[in-house]
């Protein structure tokens, strides 16, 4: 039987993520302040998708049979934490940063199972190793102004127009995008909860 699966997050890229793999689900965004404890990537990521699942979870203490599906993605460059860009001028400065080397993507996922009465919680994250071509201040600057890095960690999207600026990936694709699917569903799988 196929569990009800709730996305706690209104990102468009993890929602046409879930779409392609054939996921029936259902969208409701973690609204809560997010508190970080740890500077450490993948503790981040493990940490933010589990307070977007625990807040989502809270809404659906009545329910016997379902699944809370949050994450988070963050850009890390020698360990340090890209976010999303504050301004033009912070796109600019992480696009230097990025241009010609190769930085991380680390997605964090929490899966908040209910049933049977019982609630179980696992967290996991899938690493990304991505290597960018060399970008000239023109061309960086011309990326900016097409407004795209500027609701994306680390500037850029990977699925959009930065795309010809992306030399070679190691790793998951669909991570960079968002969200690990092959690995949510396996993780799933494993714990006999199938969505598709």
């Amino acid at each position: 039987m196929k569990s009800r699966l709730i996305l706690a997050s209104g990102s468009p890229r993890r929602k046409e993520l879930l779409e392609q793999i054939g996921a029936e689900f259902e969208i409701l965004p973690a609204k809560g302040e997010e508190v970080i404890t740890s500077t450490i990537p993948e503790q981040v990521v493990m940490e933010l998708s589990a307070q977007k699942a625990e807040e989502v979870a809270g809404h659906y203490e009545e329910e016997s049979e379902i699944v809370i599906l949050g994450a988070d993605t963050v850009v890390a460059y020698e360990n340090k934490i890209l976010g999303k860009p504050k301004d033009e001028a912070d796109a600019v400065r992480m696009l230097q940063m990025l241009s010609g080397n190769t930085h991380s993507v680390f997605t964090g996922v929490t899966l908040i199972i209910k049933r049977n009465g019982k609630s179980e919680k696992q967290s996991f994250f899938a690493e990304t190793k991505v290597t960018m071509y060399q970008m000239t201040e023109q061309q960086i600057q011309a990326y900016v102004a097409t407004g795209e890095p500027m609701d994306k960690a680390g500037a850029y999207g990977i699925q959009g127009k930065c795309a010809i600026y992306i030399e070679k990936i190691t790793g998951d694709y669909n991570n960079v995008v968002g969200l690990p699917v092959a690995l949510v569903y396996q993780n799933l799988v494993k714990s006999g909860i199938e969505i598709l």
